[in-house]
């Protein structure tokens, strides 16, 4: 975790999670998605689109936020969560992730700034960046989101 002395300074290390790719928690994805995709439930669909396991949803990684001390990433950025919306979230895929795959991501401030709003008053914009790896030390996917906190009223 980072201290607030650090929290604004780019490329700073926010924090660090393992997960495993859960078959179960794949199932949970695709049915709270609703996808009808059968890469996700089942075996052989998966293996007849040539992947050796069910594939991971494309949100899956969402998952490690049941895992982050969030209360301590909030306090450590200095935010104050009740004025704090998501901006934007976004994923890029190197390869796709499958069950029994287990991660690493490695969340950075990547930027960290305060501008005026149209409606007056401020807004600061803070851009988190997790590079996924697996256990290869490849990088899987990146996560990016915006975080946006609304000026005091």
């Amino acid at each position: 975790m980072i201290s607030p002395a650090h929290a604004h300074d780019p490329d700073r290390i926010l924090d660090s999670v393992t997960i495993e790719v859960e078959a179960g928690k794949i199932r949970e994805f695709a049915r709270a998605t609703m996808s009808s995709d059968y890469v996700y439930t089942d075996c052989a669909a998966a293996a007849d689109a040539g992947f050796e396991q069910v594939l991971a949803t494309p949100t899956h990684v969402v998952v490690a936020g049941h895992h982050r001390d969030q209360k301590g990433f909030v306090a450590a950025l200095g935010l104050a969560i009740d004025r704090v919306v998501v901006g934007s979230v976004d994923w890029e895929y190197q390869r796709p992730l499958i069950a029994g795959d287990r991660i690493t991501g490695i969340r950075r401030v990547v930027d960290d700034v305060t501008k005026e709003s149209r409606r007056g008053g401020s807004m600061r914009l803070v851009t988190l960046e997790t590079s996924w790896v697996d256990v290869g030390g490849n990088v899987v996917v990146t996560q990016r989101e915006v975080l946006i906190e609304k000026g005091k009223k």
